[in-house]
């Protein structure tokens, strides 16, 4: 397993590719495949989108290979809410299902939030992310979004002790 290396641009059709195969791995029996295909349907569009956010030094994309293959990423930045409960947000987490238990996914979120308070939203009923995000210290806040996969839960997590 490689360390967690900040994303380029150059990574684009490959980040839209693995986040393609991970909602899949995550989120079948959560999600209709209809809704997951959907999402990823405009594969030009999600590369275009991908590249240009990428771009962004604000809202860094953490990516995480085994054997030149990108398994996981993650990316965090800037609350996206006024109303936020700490300034920093992590937009984004995700491993291959190969991956799972490997330790990739803490890795990724010490590369992306490390140590910080942040906050987050899961789809509700996704037990195993949940539980991986309990064990590093964040708590559902009662605070709930819709969205047209389904119903997001925010946790957050006060900065960690040292």
């Amino acid at each position: 397993m490689s360390s967690p290396r900040l994303a380029t641009p150059d990574d684009a059709e490959r980040l839209v590719d693995l986040h393609h195969a991970c909602w899949r791995e995550a989120y079948t029996g959560l999600l209709s495949d209809e809704t997951i295909e959907g999402v990823f349907a405009d594969r030009p569009a999600a590369v275009a989108g991908r590249r240009e956010r990428l771009a962004d030094r604000t809202r860094p994309t953490w990516i995480t290979e085994v054997d030149g293959e990108p398994v996981g990423f993650a990316t965090a930045g800037p609350a996206r809410y006024d109303d936020a409960p700490v300034p920093l947000e992590l937009y984004a987490i995700y491993a291959r299902a190969s991956v799972w238990g490997t330790g990739i996914g803490h890795a990724l979120l010490a590369a992306s939030v490390g140590e910080r308070a942040a906050y987050l939203w899961v789809l509700d009923g996704n037990d195993r992310a949940t539980g991986f995000y309990r064990r590093h210290g964040f708590e559902l806040d009662g605070a709930t979004e819709d969205h047209p996969e389904g119903l997001h839960l925010r946790m957050v997590r006060s900065e960690r002790a040292h």
